[in-house]
């Protein structure tokens, strides 16, 4: 490697682990204001601290391998990286688990539609872990396999972003809104590749087109009779058959006083 490639390499290097930094400080920042904010509880099911432990679990481990790369410690970087692919399994099976929980229950956020919600999340996690994976199999092209993650963690940021946002505000379009701050992330990546390189890596385009894709087919689904049939079919027999599809929920709080009528 030359000189050129060397300084080239270092700069990646830099910009992912404090790329990777700045995600981590968005989740925590968000999840720690929903905690404050008395909007979630520890007295939330097993099932979503679970679900919390292994999401948490994964951004430790991108973190890791970000600082790991960055320090030069490549010995520990690649068993890191095959147990992060085994680490796919359960965030996938627990992501499903407690959307198809929160729908049958009725709990879905009311800033969301019921059905957008039953959609979105899953294809997301699958779209995340598409990505994943991806750069693991181009795991020996170090610049595929860098861009790759990134555009993949920029997805999960997604939960950390919308708590951050004044969601009630941004109905019906929240959804959308956090997905659109989410994608600035590799857009910040290419133009962090034009002012060092002169040029955008591909890697950025198959990231952002399969963000894109996926927020296509989200929208699809969820306003096709498709999604209705899919939507009646996870919550019959449950008390979320009784909630509208494409609903939205009114916001919690205490009812209005009446005003003008007789005691």
């Amino acid at each position: 490697m030359n000189a050129t490639n060397r300084v080239l390499a270092r700069a990646d290097e830099r910009f992912f682990l404090w790329s990777a930094i700045a995600m981590a400080l968005v989740i925590v920042a968000g999840f720690s204001l929903q905690l404050t904010a008395g909007r979630s509880s520890f007295q939330a099911p097993m099932l979503v601290h679970v679900h919390g432990v292994v999401f948490m679990g994964w951004l430790v481990i991108f973190l890791a391998q970000n600082a790991l790369i960055a320090t030069g410690r490549v010995g520990w970087h690649r068993p890191l990286g095959w147990l992060a692919a085994a680490w796919l399994v359960p965030m996938l099976v627990l992501g499903w688990l407690v959307t198809v929980a929160m729908v049958r229950e009725g709990r879905v956020p009311f800033f969301f539609r019921p059905l957008q919600f039953l959609i979105f999340d899953p294809l997301s996690l699958v779209t995340f872990i598409g990505l994943t994976i991806a750069a693991i199999a181009l795991r020996r092209s170090t610049d595929w396999h860098r861009r790759l993650h990134y555009s993949a963690m920029a997805i999960l940021v997604g939960p950390g972003v919308g708590r951050l946002l004044p969601m009630p505000l941004l109905a019906p379009w929240a959804w959308e809104a956090t997905l659109s701050v989410t994608l600035l992330f590799p857009i910040v990546g290419m133009l962090a590749d034009q002012r060092r390189m002169g040029r955008v890596h591909p890697a950025w385009m198959w990231g952002l087109g399969v963000q894109l894709a996926m927020i296509v087919t989200v929208e699809a689904i969820t306003y096709a009779p498709l999604g209705t049939l899919f939507y009646d079919a996870v919550v019959a027999g449950s008390p979320g058959a009784a909630v509208a599809p494409l609903d939205l929920a009114p916001p919690p709080g205490p009812p209005p006083v009446a005003t003008g009528s007789p005691p």
